[in-house]
C-alpha cells in the first residue's frame, strides 16, 4: 500500500499522494480502484502479477487450517482457477489488462488475493 501512494518513490508520502491516495482509496470510481489494486498486487513493479506472487499474497491472506494435506497445494490449486478465470492471453501471469477485463467482468475478483481496500461501512 505504501509504495502505491508513493507515486515519486522516494521513500516519503507527501501530502499531495497521502490525499491523491485516500480520494482513490475511499472515493475513488472503478478504474481506479482497479488500478489501485493492481498495484497493490504486482510485489515486483514489473507491470504483472506473476503466479509466484499470487502464491505469496493468497498464502499470507489464507488462514492456516489444521490438515493432513499440505497447505500449500490447496494455493497452488487457487493460483491455477486464478490464471484459468484471469489470464485471458494465456501467458501464465496477469497483465493490466488481464485484471481489469476479469475485474469488469466480475466486480468481486477486484480483491481476489487479499483485501486492499477498506470496507466501507
Amino acid at each position: 500500500v505504501f509504495r502505491t501512494f508513493d507515486k515519486d518513490n522516494d521513500s516519503c508520502i507527501s501530502v499531495v499522494e497521502w490525499v491523491e491516495g485516500l480520494s482513490v482509496f475511499l472515493r475513488g470510481t472503478l478504474e481506479e480502484r482497479i488500478k489501485y489494486c493492481f498495484e497493490v498486487y504486482d510485489l515486483n513493479g514489473d507491470g504483472y502479477i506473476s503466479r509466484e506472487e499470487m502464491f505469496q499474497m493468497l498464502k499470507n491472506s489464507l488462514l492456516k487450517q489444521p490438515s493432513e494435506e499440505d497447505p500449500d497445494e490447496g494455493i497452488k490449486d487457487l493460483v491455477d482457477i486464478a490464471l484459468k478465470k484471469m489470464d485471458y492471453d494465456h501467458d501464465g501471469k496477469l497483465s493490466f489488462m488481464d485484471f481489469e477485463k476479469a475485474v469488469k467482468d466480475e466486480n468481486l475478483l477486484l480483491e481476489a488475493f487479499g483485501p486492499c481496500l477498506p470496507d466501507l461501512k
